[in-house]
């Protein structure tokens, strides 16, 4: 018991950023540049206070917009934190050509027929639960249940959640050792579904529990790890 008390906690912080452009106008924005909102800018501030009395030295962020606009705030709270780290193991996943498409338009082409579900049925679960009610009602309900088996296909030009999960997996390979090597708590700013595929694996859930998941704009994922 003495060995356990002694045992340091090192803690993850980990959030996504707050609503954007695309978020708002119901767009897959993937890779594609977006502003925050004024609505995404009140939640990066409600992270912001969420974490204000959390301590952590090191902060990562993507290369997109989204992620930096998030983590400014954020860091106003954060003297202690010195480290800066861009790391895009941890973007959005790339939609490839959806990028930029809108709910809209992609439910209408499902009901077209124009898409393979195959390689684009993954995408639905990014889609509001009401589009979602959409969406079944195009495809029928036994059509809507098989869409999940799109897992490990990839729409052209961009990325199956297999392959953003192999390269969330590689981040965490990085970042555990580096938590424990240097002693510091670490925040993320990162993107819904980089996040869903992170909380898969720490948490040791199935992909059919990942994509039922909605990430909030708002919470703080906490996640904790013993020296």
């Amino acid at each position: 018991m003495k060995k356990e008390a002694r045992r340091k906690k090192l803690h993850i912080y980990l959030f996504r950023h707050g609503q954007t452009d695309f978020n708002r106008d119901k767009r897959f924005t993937g890779w594609l540049e977006s502003r925050l909102t004024p609505l995404g800018k009140k939640q990066a501030e409600t992270i912001a206070k969420k974490l204000k009395n959390k301590k952590f030295e090191v902060a990562f962020y993507t290369h997109l917009i989204r992620s930096q606009e998030t983590l400014k705030p954020v860091m106003h709270f954060h003297p202690e934190c010195q480290k800066l780290i861009k790391d895009d193991r941890m973007i959005e996943r790339n939609y490839g050509i959806l990028n930029g498409m809108s709910h809209e338009d992609f439910i209408r082409k499902i009901g077209h027929n124009e898409y393979d579900l195959l390689r684009h049925g993954d995408a639905i679960e990014n889609l509001s639960p009401k589009d979602r009610k959409r969406v079944e009602k195009v495809l029928g309900e036994e059509e809507f249940k098989l869409i999940h088996r799109g897992y490990d296909t990839p729409p052209p030009k961009g990325e199956s959640f297999a392959m953003v999960e192999k390269r969330v997996r590689s981040f965490i390979k990085f970042l555990i050792p580096y938590m424990k090597k240097n002693k510091v708590n670490v925040a993320i700013s990162a993107h819904g579904n980089s996040i869903r595929l992170f909380r898969k694996i720490w948490e040791k859930k199935s992909k059919e529990q990942a994509v039922k998941w909605f990430i909030p704009y708002d919470k703080v994922f906490v996640y904790t790890i013993n020296v």
